[in-house]
């Protein structure tokens, strides 16, 4: 099967969150499956910079608009682990300083940008090789599946290829004034409640649910959740409509990248079954931080985050003060919304042999944290599927999390010992503050602890086994286009 990925991220050239590190990681699982994989992604400046001067594929792809036509180049991004990267050229609509827009908001004309990537993927493929299925992500390529049943519905090369269509936040979803529609050149009997309409907007995301073939969220418990109006953020009755097509998918891991026992980040390499090392990154975490003389029955405590209240840092900020008064030290780093940096930075000023933080975002230090911290926060407020809490059972930390999403499906607690963490349900600062000393009770019984410990980093999440259900969620695509 020739499958094409299209998307707005994909490690290692451009990331703000986990939908880079799928894209990164899936395809190449699925060439080890014996498939053929090509990825799609702007040209970013970022991109630029990592991949200055690529081969041109494509010397010049027209991408119409309503009153004007946009040139772009096909760039060859070249073959990493049997997969075949492309780069959309257009410097007037990537060669920008960042992904989405400067931190006073999104760029004004976004709903270009990432139409005319979805169009440009499609034209580039009628040039370089038709797939039998599109892979698309979140909002940013949505319109790829709008435009194939509608613009080229009537193409006979396009007529039977299907595409599934990834949601790895529904929280975002590309809304755009009315006008849109006449930008993009699609019929105006779309602009509907039934299909691209939404509160008088032209909602991207909402149209590739409407028009795509099949459906994928990145846990079990979201493709449920979403399906409420609590997460759905006002498309849950679609998502309900919708649902016999909606399958969710629990992300893998990178364990080439995150595994202590060959982790070039780390002090000290160790496993599940040699441990030894997990002390001596332990004690490189909190020099790092400014710690001394921090007690072994210290539990050392850890967070690697956005600083932002979908993360659930209103239930830390809330439970600060009396978890300081627990024998804890507690390390944090991120960065993220102004009201919760400064918070932290206050709180580790009042609080300096118990709260240390790291405002911005260090991939070393994030590894040091996993493999030296003892335990490790998520209380997010949700979470389709979550990678912190996948790393950190690997790496002998013990997450205590909120049960919503991927973390309800990765963190099991049990009431009599056994579990690999621990979870609290409910949107309560109170029972996060429980599920925390349930964690440090246990902390301190050595024998249970370790047993926890060793239990999770047994655990495996690998991209073979999501790969293998992607295929399937593939086939069903192209059956029912057949």
């Amino acid at each position: 099967m020739y499958i094409v990925f299209a998307s707005s991220e994909c490690t290692p050239w451009a990331k703000t969150g986990g939908l880079a590190d799928v894209v990164g990681a899936l395809p190449s699982a699925l060439v080890r499956l014996g498939h053929r994989v090509s990825t799609f992604l702007p040209y970013y400046r970022q991109v630029a910079k990592a991949v200055p001067n690529p081969p041109v594929v494509l010397q010049s792809v027209t991408v119409p608009f309503n009153y004007y036509n946009r040139f772009v180049r096909i760039l060859d991004g070249g073959v990493r682990d049997g997969v075949q990267h492309y780069f959309v050229d257009c410097p007037e609509m990537f060669d920008r300083e960042t992904l989405y827009g400067p931190p006073s908001g999104d760029y004004w004309d976004n709903a270009e940008r990432f139409g005319l990537l979805s169009r440009a993927v499609i034209e580039a493929c009628k040039i370089m090789g038709v797939p039998d299925v599109f892979h698309v992500h979140d909002w940013q390529t949505a319109m790829l599946a709008v435009l194939l049943r509608s613009t080229y519905f009537f193409d006979p090369v396009l007529q039977r290829v299907p595409a599934v269509l990834s949601i790895h936040n529904a929280g975002y979803q590309g809304w755009f004034p009315p006008r849109t529609m006449e930008m993009l050149c699609l019929p105006w009997d779309m602009f509907t409640f039934t299909k691209l309409e939404q509160n008088d907007t032209v909602n991207f995301l909402k149209g590739g649910i409407v028009y795509a073939d099949q459906l994928t969220t990145v846990s079990e418990t979201y493709a449920r959740e979403i399906q409420t109006e609590e997460f759905g953020n006002g498309l849950d009755e679609l998502f309900r409509q919708r649902s016999s097509d909606l399958t969710g998918i629990l992300n893998g891991v990178d364990y080439t990248e995150w595994d202590p026992s060959v982790d070039n980040h780390i002090a000290a390499h160790y496993s599940a079954t040699r441990l030894a090392g997990k002390k001596e990154c332990r004690r490189d975490l909190l020099h790092a931080f400014g710690l001394h003389d921090v007690a072994e029955s210290t539990a050392v405590i850890g967070v690697v985050s956005r600083f932002a209240t979908q993360k659930g840092f209103d239930f830390l900020v809330a439970i600060l003060e009396e978890l300081v008064k627990q024998d804890i030290v507690l390390v944090l780093l991120g960065n993220g919304e102004p009201y919760y940096e400064n918070l932290l930075r206050e709180a580790a000023a009042q609080h300096p042999t118990k709260v240390r933080v790291q405002v911005k975002y260090d991939n070393t230090i994030a590894h040091k944290i996993e493999a030296g911290a003892d335990i490790f926060l998520m209380p997010s407020r949700y979470e389709p599927c979550g990678l912190n809490q996948i790393y950190s059972l690997r790496y002998g930390t013990v997450p205590v999390v909120r049960a919503t999403g991927g973390l309800e499906d990765t963190i099991d607690e049990q009431p009599f010992g056994g579990g690999n963490g621990f979870k609290f349900w409910g949107y309560d600062p109170a029972a996060f503050l429980d599920a925390i000393l349930r964690a440090l009770g246990t902390f301190q019984n050595k024998k249970e602890w370790l047993a926890m410990m060793q239990r999770g980093m047994q655990q495996e999440f690998s991209w073979e086994k999501a790969a293998r259900e992607y295929v399937r969620v593939y086939e069903r695509a192209v059956q029912n286009r057949a």
